[in-house]
């Protein structure tokens, strides 16, 4: 019986985390809040790491045809150099340039990142994240991928950056970032979620050798099955998120993180 409650442990973290990572409430920081409301035991970084990877999945199938076309016509720029295929290799250098200050400020400030995971700090940081989304709730940008510059990239990269404090949602942060700078609702999803590809993958890769000392032999059926739901939970989530944001009922998200960041600060 134990082991069954077990894995229902590992299905409940592994939907959870994949339906709270595409949209802006924070994964993150939503994990920390469980972990200490049901004192449950989030099984350390490596699994969360394991399940984000799920949800990169998840994204890499909902945008596998812009993948496609990126790659396509990036590389055939290079070769070629069609001015047709030019906005498409922009994009991706793009993409380059706004993972660069997430991935150097993971890097440095990793062990300072971890002392933040608490749950007051997460109370604060998802009103934060709610008065960011407010903002921004009837903004309608104009600025398609084509329309893009370097120093969108470096601003939205900056402002995922942020987002590696725990309550602080990077989805969020990054369309937020995006649509203050004037791009169009499509165009900010579609750069946050491709550039949450490179991240994840980073942290993934850099992680492996932690993943594979972590006894998986002895955890290989839970983390199978959280893996597998994270996948589909993240694949619904941002399918869901996808049809919010081209209705524009941003606000209900920031009315979200108004009401579980106010009940934290006052009673966790």
């Amino acid at each position: 019986m134990q082991e069954f409650f077990e894995l229902i442990k590992y299905l409940f973290l592994g939907i959870f985390q994949g339906f709270t990572e595409p949209i802006p409430i924070s994964s993150s920081g939503h994990l920390v809040i469980v972990q200490d409301l049901l004192n449950i035991n989030l099984e350390g970084l490596n699994f969360e790491i394991l399940v984000n990877f799920g949800s990169l999945i998840a994204v890499l199938m909902i945008y596998w045809n812009d993948l496609v076309r990126l790659t396509k016509n990036g590389v055939g720029f290079i070769f070629t150099k069609d001015e047709e295929q030019k906005e498409d290799f922009d994009f991706i250098l793009y993409l380059l340039i706004g993972t660069v200050p997430a991935g150097v400020l993971g890097v440095l400030l990793g062990d300072m990142i971890e002392e933040l995971s608490t749950t007051q700090t997460v109370g604060i940081t998802l009103i934060i994240t709610g008065v960011a989304l407010w903002i921004i709730r009837n903004i309608r940008g104009t600025k398609n991928d084509g329309q893009l510059t370097w120093k969108d990239a470096v601003i939205v990269g900056l402002a995922q950056a942020v987002a590696l404090i725990p309550g602080i949602s990077r989805s969020g942060a990054t369309i937020v970032a995006a649509m203050l700078l004037g791009m169009r609702q499509e165009t900010a999803l579609r750069f946050s979620f491709l550039l949450y590809i490179p991240v994840s993958l980073g942290t993934m890769l850099l992680s492996i050798d932690e993943l594979l000392n972590d006894n998986l032999a002895e955890k290989w059926v839970g983390y199978s099955i959280a893996f597998l739901a994270s996948i589909l939970a993240s694949y619904v989530s941002l399918k869901w998120f996808m049809n919010i944001m081209a209705r524009g009922n941003l606000k209900y998200f920031a009315f979200y993180c108004f009401i579980v960041g106010g009940l934290v600060v006052l009673f966790l």
